[in-house]
C-alpha cells in the first residue's frame, strides 16, 4: 500500500509527516475476520454448552464455556442434520471447526464442522438420552405391554428380505406349525433411510389388518448397524401399533430401543419364533392330555357311585337292592361310554372345524368372496336404475295424458272460442237465461281475457222485451 503524507509544515527545515491510514469499521472487521481465519483455519475445543437455541431455520447457536472463559458457537443446519445425539445445555463437548469473526456484530466466534460428545460417544448419548426421555412417559412399563395370543393366526413380519434373520424365522415356523399364515413387509434395517422404512413397515401391516402379532427381526452387529432400531421414530410406531409387537434384533447382548418398548423381546430371531408360535405337537399333546384328565374323572365319578352303591348295598343285605344298584352300575358304565364317545366326537369335530376354517380364511378364498359380492352389488344397481328410468319414463307419459284432458275440459279454452260467462253482481249467480234478470241491474261479464261490469238495458226473454 503507497505510503500517504500530510502536507508539509510551513518553512524550509519542515520535513513530511507519514499521512494516517483511516479504516472503517466494515474494513477492519472484514480484516480481523480474515485474519482469524488464515491462523485458525480448523481447532479442536472442548467446553459446557450454555444457551443453547435452535433457530427456525435449522441452524445451532450455542456458548462454549469453562471456568474462566467462554466463546460463541454456530452449527449450521447442513452439519447438525447429521447428528446423533440432542446438544443441550450443561452437555460437556468437542468442537471442531474454524475461528471466524461476525462482522455485522463485530463479535468473535467458531464455525463448527463437527460436534462429539465428552467421554461418550454420540450413538451411546443419543441411546441413553432416548432411553431416557421414553422413560420418563413410562413407555417401558411392563403394565403397558400386551400378552400375545396363544396360537396366532396370521403373522406379520418386518425385516430384509434377504437377511439371515428372515431365513431363520420361517424355517422354525414351517418346523413348528406349518400351516401358519406369514406376511412379510420387505424394509431395510441397516442405513440412513431404515428407520423410516421400519416405521413405514409397522404402520402399513396395522393397516392391512386381520394380522395378529407382529415381529421385528435382524441379526446382530454392532451399535451402528442396529442404530435403525434406536431412533425414535421406530419406538413410537411400536407404541402405537394395534398389533402386539416382539422385538427380535441382534444376539442376546444387543438391547435397543425398540427391545424396550416391544410387547416381548426375544434373544434372537429364532427364538422369537420359538416364542410366539408352539408347536402342533405341544397343542396334540395337550389334547390328549385333556381328554386323559377327562377320562380320568369319569372314571373316578363312576367309581365312587359305584362304591356308595355297594356300601348301600351291603348296609342293607337285600337282594333288591343290589339288583338296582346292578342296574344303576350298568346306566352309570353306559353314560361314561356314551360320554366319552361323545368327547371322541367333539374332539373329531373340533379339528374338521379347525381345518375347514384354516381352508376359508385364505387370502384368495377372501378376495374371491368380495369380487363376487361386488358382482352382485353391480348387478343389483344397474337393475334398479333401469326400474326407476321405465318407472319415471311411464309417469312423464300419464302425467302428459291427463293435462291435456284437463286442458280440453278446462272452462278457460271454451272462453278462447268467443263464449262469456255472466253472474248477476246482487247474487253472485251465473245467468243461463235472460229471465234472470231485470233492466237496470248490474252484471259481471267473464271474457277470455278480463272481464265487463255491465248494466242491464233491455231485457229479451223468447220474443217478450222488457225496457228499463
Amino acid at each position: 500500500m503507497p505510503t500517504l503524507f500530510d502536507p508539509p509544515a510551513s518553512g524550509p527545515a519542515a520535513t513530511p509527516r507519514p499521512r494516517r491510514q483511516v479504516l472503517s469499521v466494515s474494513e477492519l472487521n472484514a480484516i480481523a475476520r480474515a485474519a482469524l481465519e488464515s491462523t485458525f483455519p480448523g481447532v479442536w475445543v472442548e467446553g459446557e454448552i450454555s444457551n443453547f437455541k435452535r433457530a427456525p431455520s435449522g441452524h445451532l447457536y450455542f456458548t462454549l464455556k469453562d471456568s474462566a472463559a467462554q466463546v460463541g458457537a454456530v452449527l449450521f443446519r447442513s452439519q447438525a442434520a447429521g447428528l446423533r445425539f440432542r446438544p443441550e445445555d450443561g452437555l460437556k463437548v468437542q468442537a471442531f471447526g474454524r475461528v471466524s469473526l461476525y462482522e455485522a456484530r463485530g463479535s468473535y466466534q467458531i464455525v463448527l464442522d463437527r460436534l462429539e460428545p465428552a467421554g461418550l460417544g454420540a450413538l451411546q448419548l443419543a441411546f441413553e438420552q432416548l432411553k431416557a426421555r421414553l422413560q420418563s412417559e413410562e413407555l417401558f412399563d411392563p403394565e403397558r405391554k400386551r400378552p400375545l395370543p396363544v396360537l396366532p393366526r396370521r403373522i406379520g413380519i418386518v425385516a430384509s428380505p434377504g437377511g439371515a434373520a428372515l431365513r431363520d424365522i420361517l424355517r422354525v415356523l414351517e418346523r413348528r406349525f406349518a400351516s401358519l399364515d406369514v406376511v412379510i413387509a420387505p424394509s431395510r434395517v441397516q442405513g440412513e433411510e431404515a428407520a423410516a422404512e421400519i416405521a413405514e413397515s409397522i404402520r402399513r401391516l396395522n393397516r392391512l389388518g386381520g394380522i395378529d402379532l407382529l415381529v421385528l427381526a435382524r441379526g446382530g452387529g454392532s451399535i451402528e448397524d442396529l442404530w435403525a432400531f434406536n431412533e425414535e421414530i421406530v419406538a413410537r410406531a411400536i407404541v402405537a401399533s394395534e398389533i402386539p409387537v416382539v422385538s427380535a434384533v441382534g444376539h442376546e447382548v444387543d438391547v435397543t430401543i425398540a427391545d424396550l418398548v416391544a410387547d416381548l423381546r426375544a434373544p434372537t430371531p429364532s427364538a422369537a419364533a420359538e416364542m410366539i408360535v408352539r408347536s402342533r405337537a405341544e397343542f396334540l399333546e395337550a389334547i390328549v392330555t385333556l381328554r386323559r384328565r377327562l377320562d380320568g374323572a369319569a372314571a373316578l365319578a363312576v367309581a365312587r357311585r359305584r362304591h356308595a352303591l355297594e356300601a348301600a348295598g351291603a348296609a342293607h343285605a337285600l337282594e333288591i337292592v343290589r339288583g338296582r344298584w346292578r342296574e344303576a352300575a350298568l346306566r352309570l358304565d353306559e353314560r361314561a361310554g356314551r360320554l366319552r364317545a361323545l368327547a371322541d366326537r367333539r374332539t373329531v369335530a373340533a379339528r374338521h372345524a379347525l381345518r375347514i376354517l384354516a381352508e376359508r380364511m385364505t387370502p384368495r378364498r377372501l378376495a374371491e368372496r368380495v369380487a363376487a359380492r361386488r358382482q352382485r352389488l353391480e348387478a343389483i344397481r344397474r337393475m334398479t336404475g333401469t326400474a326407476i328410468a321405465t318407472r319415471l319414463a311411464g309417469a312423464r307419459s300419464g302425467a302428459a295424458r291427463l293435462a291435456g284432458r284437463l286442458e280440453a275440459l278446462s272452462p278457460l279454452a271454451v272462453l278462447a272460442r268467443g263464449y262469456a260467462i255472466c253472474r248477476a253482481v246482487a247474487t253472485g249467480a251465473i245467468l243461463k237465461e235472460a229471465g234472470a234478470v231485470m233492466p237496470g241491474e248490474a252484471v259481471r261479464i267473464r271474457l277470455h281475457r278480463g272481464g265487463l261490469l255491465c248494466t242491464i238495458m233491455e231485457v229479451e226473454d223468447g220474443g217478450r222485451t222488457q225496457d228499463g
